[in-house]
């Protein structure tokens, strides 16, 4: 059975282009042209991914995406964006996007980010249950693999799927410095990622406010300056 795309974009002639070359790739795909529509679908069919615009009559989608996630929704989000604002782009990642793409765009990079996404759910969805205790650092955090779960001090943390496998990656291999580049693509499976990395520093201060006793002055994911992060304990 065929992996979906949800296309929710108001402009005619990008849906066209997005439909015709996913399909080319072997994707089914549902098209929505305004906010409602795409919040309705996304619920009532859970695609596999969905593609995102930004403006949009009746709902924009970064009301799409809280609402998405309020709902506990954990399909991957690829927001559309020609604006320029960075500010925007950081809203989305914010409300649980997974990343995003700006328009114009070339359609090689929207196939290559859709296909690492869903290769990414794929592999967890049909990864063998872990085996034996939980692990961690053996002491106020434990990262439980049987369960997908982060527990601190003995309570599980809410985290989104992103955030529990970038705490998951960087906790196995404590010490450890990865560029943010380096995380792209380990974590979002982006192969040989170049461009723009705000998503990560983004998903690192989510994270940071859900695991951290003070955010400001983190001990478990830790900055080294000018090289990337790593998993203090």
């Amino acid at each position: 059975m065929g992996k979906t795309i949800l296309i929710v974009e108001d402009e005619q002639n990008i849906v066209d282009i997005l439909c015709f070359n996913l399909v080319k790739e072997g994707y089914d795909t549902l098209e929505a042209y305004d906010g409602p529509t795409g919040l309705q679908l996304a619920l009532e069919h859970n695609p596999d991914l969905m593609l995102l615009d930004l403006m949009l009559p009746g709902m924009d989608g970064f009301e799409v995406c809280r609402r998405l996630r309020e709902q506990g929704s954990s399909i991957p989000i690829l927001m559309l964006t020609a604006r320029e604002e960075e500010d925007d782009r950081v809203k989305g990642l914010e409300l649980g996007a997974d990343d995003y793409i700006v328009k114009p765009f070339k359609m090689r990079e929207v196939i290559a980010r859709v296909k690492a996404n869903i290769r990414r759910t794929s592999m967890l969805s049909s990864a063998p249950a872990a085996e034996g205790a939980p692990r961690g650092d053996g002491g106020r955090l434990v990262i439980d693999t049987a369960q997908a779960a982060i527990l601190k001090d003995g309570r599980p943390l809410e985290l989104t799927q992103r955030e529990y496998d970038l705490i998951r990656f960087l906790a196995a291999q404590p010490g450890k410095v990865f560029s943010r580049e380096a995380l792209m693509e380990h974590v979002w499976n982006y192969e040989g990622y170049v461009g723009d990395v705000r998503a990560v520093d983004v998903a690192v201060r989510r994270l940071r406010e859900k695991l951290e006793d003070d955010p400001a002055s983190p001990k478990f994911i830790v900055t080294k300056r000018g090289m990337g992060y790593y998993y203090g304990g």
